[in-house]
């Protein structure tokens, strides 16, 4: 019986170290960690039970036969995050670069299959140099597996791709079928042909940092949610956005506990508003002075920063926020931060997050590029997903609503719960100086007289109480009581219940 149990930890031992001491320490020396050093770090302590240590694979081609180590290259299984079940998977760059072979691929699709049926979000830690090439058509067939578990999961479960190496090829559509992507600066990227292939192809010269780093797919593409310093930081940012969401489509997102009164009352937030209209302010210190403790998780921080998404909590619950940025471009909306929120607004919708807006929008920003590359439709986009959204939705108009952004901006009119303005708030089809021009084109000559319509259109509409009189705007608020009044909103909205009219799926503006 001892020889059994020596032999069982022999075996241990061996699959735990991988691709051996030596490709271990080339990947220390790039800063990055080992596969399982990575769980060991996003898991709680003593808590990751491992799926198929053993599994090798079948190639006999090309010399592979005298090469199986256990594992095949990827670390799987279950754990917990705060206690919670998460299922996991970490490629093992140490073994064949990390390459997706067939079983590789049905490792993961295991923990997969597991998730779905048990109802805990799947983490994907991304460390591969592709498709195993001795494999050929079946490791193509093995990626095709995993892609369509992505599909199968997406809106059931929360899914979680962590870039933390090359990710090339057909590698990358798993990740991008997953609601986050987190990368690590300066050692993973993501790119569907490389810089080689695309000198060959293109005759244009650029690096992998370049093409596909954390800087460019944070801050031009938007394929990544957010970029961190290194292997520890990333894994801990990850545990924090666990945190907020939850299991599955048919939990609740988990309740903690909370230090800050739902009652407090903010008096700085009725300077907020600066008395020029034109003069920007910082929508974030709203956001904080409403949220527990201070506490924003933003996502996409780099992308189109004139909208700004992320999670917070209100008496210790998660809250969704979708806020339009008044210092970046005056807050206008346009082709990024419409797909940039209506994404957002979606996944909340599909996990029963509430949905908290913050509106201080201008309009849609103006010109060929925008209606060039379709800003018809891809403000459609958010305005679609706002519409279809059937949880508690708070909107607090702070400014400006202006034209179709108000509409856009879940508005009454798409289903909102509780749409609320501060008193500088300004509802109306445009701006006074544009309205007065058209409206009074005949006295443009007359400057006097222009500007005694002006003040006559913003006597008018550069106000909350012409939307009020039609039960547009449920209230008009302080906006030192703003934190009391959402908070006390999403309370009498627990109880929603709200559904869309059967169907298959619906065809969002894509």
């Amino acid at each position: 019986m001892s020889d059994i149990l020596a032999e069982l930890e022999n075996r241990r031992a061996a699959a735990r170290v991988g691709g051996g001491e030596k490709r271990i320490a080339a990947q220390h020396s790039k800063g990055k960690l080992t596969a399982r050093e990575r769980i060991e770090l996003l898991l709680d302590e003593g808590s990751f039970e491992e799926f198929d240590m053993f599994v090798k694979h079948r190639t006999t081609d090309f010399g592979m036969a005298e090469q199986r180590p256990d594992g095949d290259g990827v670390v799987t299984g279950w754990g917990t995050i705060n206690g919670r079940m998460v299922y996991v998977f970490s490629q093992d760059f140490t073994v064949f670069g990390g390459s997706l072979s067939e079983t590789h691929a049905q490792k993961i699709c295991k923990i997969m299959d597991m998730a779905m049926q048990n109802g805990a979000p799947v983490i994907g830690l991304n460390d591969s140099g592709g498709a195993r090439i001795q494999e050929g058509v079946a490791s193509l067939a093995g990626y095709a597996e995993v892609f369509q578990r992505n599909i199968m999961a997406s809106g059931v479960v929360p899914q979680i791709s962590v870039i933390m190496g090359p990710c090339a090829g057909g590698a990358v559509y798993s990740p991008a079928m997953t609601d986050f992507i987190f990368m690590v600066n300066d050692s993973s990227y993501m790119f569907v042909t490389g810089p080689d292939v695309v000198k060959t192809v293109t005759n244009e010269v650029v690096t992998a940092e370049e093409l596909g780093g954390a800087s460019t797919h944070t801050k031009k593409s938007s394929v990544a949610d957010g970029a961190f310093e290194n292997d520890v930081e990333t894994l801990a940012e990850v545990r924090r956005l666990v945190d907020f969401l939850p299991l599955n489509n048919r939990d609740k997102a988990p309740i903690r506990p909370f230090f800050d009164d739902p009652e407090r009352l903010d008096q700085s937030l009725d300077t907020l508003i600066p008395q020029n209209p034109n003069q920007p302010y910082d929508m974030k210190e709203l956001i904080l002075k409403v949220a527990d403790e201070g506490d924003f998780y933003e996502l996409q921080a780099d992308f189109a920063a004139n909208i700004v998404t992320g999670f917070i909590r209100l008496e210790g619950r998660t809250v969704g926020v979708v806020a339009n940025q008044p210092m970046v471009l005056a807050g206008v909306l346009d082709i990024d931060s419409s797909r940039k929120a209506a994404r957002f607004v979606r996944f909340c919708d599909a996990f029963e997050i509430p949905i908290l807006t913050f509106v201080d929008v201008p309009g849609f920003l103006p010109g060929t590029a925008q209606e060039y590359g379709g800003v018809i439709k891809h403000g459609a986009k958010l305005l679609f997903a706002y519409g279809e959204a059937t949880v508690p939705k708070v909107t607090v108009i702070t400014r400006k609503a202006y034209g179709g952004a108000y509409d856009v901006m879940a508005s009454k009119h798409l289903r909102g719960d509780f749409n609320y303005a501060w008193p500088t708030a300004q509802i109306a089809v445009m701006g006074a100086k544009g309205a007065t021009e058209i409206l009074y084109r005949s006295e443009l000559g007359d400057a006097e007289k222009i500007a005694e319509r002006t003040a006559e259109y913003e006597a008018n509409f550069a106000n909350p109480f012409r939307a009020a009189e039609r039960g547009f705007i449920d209230e008009v608020i302080m906006p030192h009581s703003t934190r009391k009044r959402v908070a006390r909103a999403f309370a009498s909205l627990r109880t929603k219940s709200l559904s869309n009219p059967w169907k298959k799926h619906d065809n969002i503006p894509l």
